[in-house]
């Protein structure tokens, strides 16, 4: 699958990421303890996305302007989690940028120091 292919080198690109199943999907941690990206293969819905820790207000921002593209994840939503659809025409310099995000929301601050 070649979205999950993507997704899966952008953020083993990251410090100290690991990869293993949860919820029985693909998932991504900082030091192999906190999440921070979860691949969502028809997970909750019909639909090919991934869910990712973001900024505050970011969440809000992206489902208004573009909810074709972007939506409120359950679970994790309320926290100001993104989700981003990935069964849509998608821009993967876009999608690089939020999963770097996502992993600066996460990982501790000597970590985010390594990235460019």
């Amino acid at each position: 699958m070649e979205s999950l292919e993507r997704l899966r080198a952008l953020c083993l690109a990251l410090p100290e990421t690991t990869e293993r199943l949860s919820h029985g999907e693909p998932t991504w941690f900082v030091r192999d303890r906190k999440t921070f990206v979860m691949f969502a293969d028809h997970h909750h819905d019909d639909r090919l996305a991934f869910w990712c820790a973001a900024a505050p207000g970011v969440q809000e921002e992206l489902v208004a302007e573009d909810p074709e593209r972007f939506f409120r994840p359950p679970y994790v939503g309320h926290r100001g989690w993104l989700g981003v659809y990935l069964d849509v025409d998608v821009d993967w310099a876009e999608v690089s940028e939020i999963v770097a995000d996502a992993y600066r929301r996460i990982a501790p601050k000597s970590l985010v120091a390594r990235l460019p």
